[in-house]
């Protein structure tokens, strides 16, 4: 039986496109941002919405990789694009919240294909913490960073 992934899928789901308690979704923001201003730093210092975005993409790449048991390579060469330089002829915001999307219609399919929840406590490579962890981890994650984004979209109209 998979109760706790069906809880993990429908978490995803209300989050990213659905009715999430916190407010609205997370693509429903993204899709708000003007791209005119998704690269600017408010101070100077603190990161931009498409630095977060890109971010996002980052450890919502890794938890995919992980589920796809991806060789030790190719993982690291993910953790080493987190926070990455953005380019912004490669790094576009539409770009990215395509990419967004598809990582996580990846994730959800690849979680429906468990029988049961077993799987969930097997230890994530490179980690010492399990599926269970970096499953709702990245849910709150992607709410995290959201946040982020939504003040800097208010800050910046």
């Amino acid at each position: 039986m998979n109760k706790e992934i069906q809880y993990i899928i429908k978490s995803f789901e209300a989050t990213l496109s659905g009715q999430p308690w916190f407010g609205r979704a997370v693509y429903e923001i993204l899709q708000e941002v003007d791209e005119t201003k998704a690269n600017t730093k408010p101070n100077g210092t603190e990161h931009s919405m498409i630095e977060l975005l890109w971010h996002m993409n980052t450890w919502a790449d890794f938890t995919l990789g992980s589920l796809e048991k991806r060789s030790v390579e190719q993982m690291k060469a993910i953790e080493a694009n987190d926070w990455r330089e953005i380019d912004p002829k490669t790094h576009t915001w539409k770009k990215g919240i395509e990419q967004l999307r598809a990582i996580h219609t990846k994730i959800i399919e690849l979680l429906k294909q468990k029988e049961d929840d077993n799987f969930l406590g097997d230890i994530v490579p490179l980690r010492k913490y399990n599926f269970r962890f970096l499953l709702n981890g990245l849910v709150q994650h992607n709410i995290y960073h959201l946040g982020q984004v939504a003040y800097l979209k208010k800050m910046l109209a």
